[in-house]
């Protein structure tokens, strides 16, 4: 009977522990948002590089359409909305012809469609390979997932297609030493990325690929297709593998991460791959990719590996600000000058007040400080505060202030 008395007891938390908590809700809440406080609409910022999106299931059901943070708030009110974190390339869908007789209340004058946004099973609330929702209803015990920084789609580690989670590469207490991930689905664009292996690749994750280096920069022969088979083409759309047909040139047999993009004495620039990723269009292994700390940068950005990203559609890769790291970085300075700026404005406030208004606040807050340490002094610490306790410090600070008027 005596645990049963003590699980039915209510949950006691200090003053110190409940302030920490809102102030780590808020930096979670603008980590996601990006700082942006929901006031206006953000179309007018055209195909944003990253911003938060949710969708409207009851507006949208067919999860084709995604608004911004402040249509969410103002448009949506009460509709079953999904949150689905943060889209790059997005521009704000609501009100356009998706939502049918439905207008923006923020910015109604948009365009028909966004035609450059893009759309995945997310947006109907289905995440993963199993397409099960998030939070999922049945199950108990939620799991993280794994968000793709290709596809943006969410993963859970038993869905990524690795014959064990213990193949992620994690340290002793378990947080992750990847900076990315691209998953299997994406990695057949993005296996060339192994090339890079010394350097890029998070330490533990994958076994290098095999590659022969040598001096030809063609590949040659006859290949088996790491997802299939067939012979290669001189065409993106039949990639190739990196077995024993690819040969790579140069420059393959070094720690590329060292190097970038030169220029020899003919002004020419040097692939720091030594291979036409355009037309070899290397498949080395589907499987998923985890990426280590800064790995963009070790990106070569000659003439043919930038076509060859533009051909692929994956040219953010190339772009830092294209990181969650970044975004939230991002948002945690807007968080700091907000914080600047409301206390900039407490300051100002106070100088514009005249000297009887200024002794009043102060009076009251000697007041509150007086009664705290009256209730502290005098209350029972092996008892927990309740809501009555603090009801009962104001109502003794409001009877004070009226003896006093």
């Amino acid at each position: 009977m005596d645990s049963a008395f003590e699980d039915e007891a209510e949950h006691t938390v200090s003053i110190q522990e409940y302030l920490k908590d809102v102030e780590d809700q808020e930096l979670e809440a603008d980590l996601v948002l990006g700082g942006d406080e929901g006031k206006e609409c953000t179309y007018n910022n055209g195909y944003m590089k990253r911003q938060a999106i949710f969708s409207c299931l009851t507006c949208t059901p067919d999860g084709n359409a995604g608004v911004c943070t402040a249509c969410s708030l103002s448009c949506h009110d009460g509709h079953e909305i999904v949150e689905l974190w943060t889209k790059r390339n997005f521009r704000c869908d609501c009100g356009n012809s998706k939502f049918g007789e439905f207008f923006c209340k923020l910015f109604p004058n948009k365009d028909v469609e966004n035609v450059e946004n893009s759309y995945n099973h997310n947006f109907k609330g289905s995440y993963c390979t199993c397409g099960r929702p998030y939070p999922d209803p049945d199950v108990e015990d939620q799991v993280e997932m794994i968000q793709c920084c290709v596809c943006e789609d969410w993963f859970h580690e038993e869905h990524i297609g690795l014959d064990s989670s213990d193949e992620i590469p994690r340290d002793e207490e378990g947080e992750p030493l990847y900076e990315d991930f691209i998953c299997k689905g994406c990695s057949v664009i993005c296996s060339f990325l192994r090339l890079y292996s010394q350097t890029i690749l998070a330490a533990g994750s994958q076994k290098d690929s095999s590659v022969n280096t040598g001096k030809d920069k063609e590949v040659l022969g006859d290949v088996t297709l790491a997802c299939g088979s067939g012979k290669l083409e001189n065409n993106i759309s039949e990639p190739v593998s990196g077995g024993e047909g690819l040969l790579l040139g140069e420059n393959s047999g070094k720690n590329i991460g060292s190097d970038r993009c030169t220029t020899d004495d003919n002004s020419q620039v040097t692939c720091v791959l030594g291979v036409n990723l355009v037309d070899a269009s290397p498949v080395l292994e589907c499987k998923p990719l985890f990426l280590s700390k800064n790995w963009r940068d070790a990106l070569c950005r000659c003439e043919k590996c930038s076509e060859f990203y533009e051909q692929k559609h994956i040219r953010f890769l190339l772009d830092k600000e294209d990181t969650i790291m970044e975004y939230e970085k991002m948002a945690k300075q807007k968080r700091e000058e907000k914080l600047q700026q409301q206390e900039g404005a407490e300051l100002t406030m106070l100088d514009k007040l005249g000297h009887v208004e200024k002794i009043e606040i102060l009076n009251g807050i000697a007041d509150m400080k007086d009664e705290l340490r009256s209730f502290l002094e005098s209350f029972d610490t092996s008892k927990a505060i309740t809501s009555d306790d603090v009801h009962q410090v104001f109502e003794n600070l409001a009877k004070k202030r009226r003896r006093v008027e």
